[in-house]
């Protein structure tokens, strides 16, 4: 009997491996310690699953996926973590001074918004469902099991606010800042239950081919990282660097919807190559943060297997999907 994993137990899994493995930001050490491994899985697997169904059973699109991923963002980064709020989160380093005002880390916090909708929502999303064609556009879990998991990821959010950073000492915001949070992600939560499937844009006339697509999703994530990670070392205004990194984000989304034809006209080949250009960033970075690890405080041992692991595991993909096609041209051509 051929056995193979439940596409929801792949999500489950493969969002906290990009969001956090992947990205450095737990390395092997500390994202394989079975308590945090538990956290992680139920925080990020669970919003993505969570996102997915509710897109899914909404008929929606991408543009609802990224409204919800944003809404994720905000859900661990406001509410769990704090670190919108906290100027002494661990991870800060400039930006808990740089762009912060009224009590906000505000250039962190768009940053992580984006980066948790793309990396740690809509790209798992978009892997899973090419790794399982036949079941993109069915329901992965239960309803059952969608309430469960929607009630293990509220605990694992309360268990978050309550001790994070230091169970001992945690930093709380203010009751303003907490209201203001949950209604912001409630609002995001609306906006994607009513946003269209598609935008109306100009589209290509002819799909670009997938190594455009690579360069597009390499690029784009390289250039916001330089933005957000790399102008608060200077001297720019906090608000230049905001606005420099909105318009890397709309320019990259445009391009890609007007590309792909508003996501109707590319294959399954376009949509592996955006999202193995944009994970690329981190794979080759993976080797750079292990030999950074005298001069971290986490310990990053072992980030180039997991670069490693991640590459074998895009190129498997691929392989898979160009098997699938010749499998499908085959059969249209047989009839």
């Amino acid at each position: 009997m051929h056995y193979r994993l439940p596409p929801a137990v792949v999500l489950f899994i493969l969002s906290p491996a990009i969001g956090e493995l992947l990205s450095g930001s737990s390395p092997p050490v500390e994202f394989f310690n079975p308590f945090t491994f538990l956290l992680l899985t139920i925080l990020y697997g669970g919003g993505a699953v969570l996102v997915r169904e509710l897109s899914l059973g909404w008929r929606k699109g991408w543009l609802s996926i990224f409204a919800l991923g944003a809404a994720y963002g905000i859900v661990e980064e406001g509410i769990m973590c704090k670190s919108f709020f906290d100027p002494n989160w661990p991870d800060l380093g400039p930006l808990g001074v740089y762009g912060r005002w009224l009590g906000v880390n505000w250039v962190w916090a768009q940053g992580l918004t984006v980066y948790h909708a793309v990396f740690s929502i809509a790209i798992p999303i978009l892997l899973v469902e090419l790794a399982y064609p036949n079941e993109r556009d069915k329901s992965w879990v239960s309803t059952e099991w969608l309430r469960v998991i929607g009630l293990l990821f509220v605990l694992d959010v309360l268990f978050g606010f309550c001790c994070f950073p230091k169970p001992e000492a945690p930093y709380y915001p203010s009751p303003f800042h907490v209201i203001v949070t949950v209604a912001v992600v409630v609002a995001l939560i609306l906006l994607a239950k009513k946003l269209p499937r598609n935008l109306p844009i100009p589209l290509s006339m002819q799909v670009p081919s997938a190594q455009k697509f690579m360069l597009l999703g390499f690029v784009a994530t390289l250039v916001f990282f330089l933005v957000f990670w790399g102008l608060p070392n200077t001297k720019l205004p906090p608000i230049v660097t905001m606005g420099l990194g909105a318009l890397v984000i709309l320019f990259a989304a445009r391009q890609a919807l007007i590309w792909s034809g508003n996501g109707h006209r590319w294959t399954d080949i376009h949509q592996w190559a955006i999202a193995s250009g944009a994970l690329g960033f981190f794979i080759l970075l993976a080797p750079l943060q292990e030999l950074s690890n005298p001069s971290r405080p986490d310990n990053t041992i072992g980030m180039s297997l997991v670069g490693l692991v991640a590459l074998t595991g895009l190129l498997w993909l691929r392989r898979r999907i160009i098997r699938q096609q010749k499998c499908a041209n085959q059969a249209a051509s047989g009839s």
